[in-house]
């Protein structure tokens, strides 16, 4: 008893159905090329992977990359600043317990200082022009700054 396989012609090239020819195998250079220049057409198998390699990389690189956006451990001020503006810039009041400066701070160290007090209120594009030390309405001793962004 003769199979049915055994009955049936060869297929060749020159036999083979009109868009039935066999496509040769995409080295792996030609695929990541496609892949790189999105040349598959929507629904194709190739198509899908690349779509679900970006979700993937969206919703997971969150959680594994430092974006640096972390609040700053500081809280800020212990007291209220008072913010005044003029035609120029602002003037910040602060209270002196709220900035650390050593006695013998040198002018850019005590700007430095004064201007890392702000920040929080001002935001980090903030520059300090002057500074000059006060008494506030209950007598405790104050910096006014006189800055701009």
């Amino acid at each position: 008893m003769a199979s049915a396989s055994s009955n049936r012609a060869p297929v060749d090239a020159a036999n083979a159905p009109v868009g039935a020819a066999a496509q040769p195998r995409r080295s792996v250079k030609q695929v990541l090329h496609s892949y790189f220049y999105w040349t598959y057409s929507r629904g194709s198998i190739h198509f899908d992977i690349m779509v679900t390699l970006i979700l993937l990389f969206i919703f997971i690189t969150p959680h594994l990359w430092d974006y640096g956006a972390k609040p700053p451990l500081s809280a800020g001020p212990a007291h209220a600043m008072q913010v005044v503006g003029n035609g120029r810039g602002v003037i910040v009041t602060v209270q002196a317990s709220d900035v650390i400066i050593p006695a013998d701070a040198s002018n850019q160290q005590v700007k430095k200082a004064l201007r890392q007090a702000i920040e929080p209120v001002m935001g980090d594009s903030v520059f300090v022009e002057k500074w000059q030390t006060v008494t506030d309405a209950q007598g405790n001793l104050a910096w006014q700054i006189w800055a701009h962004r």
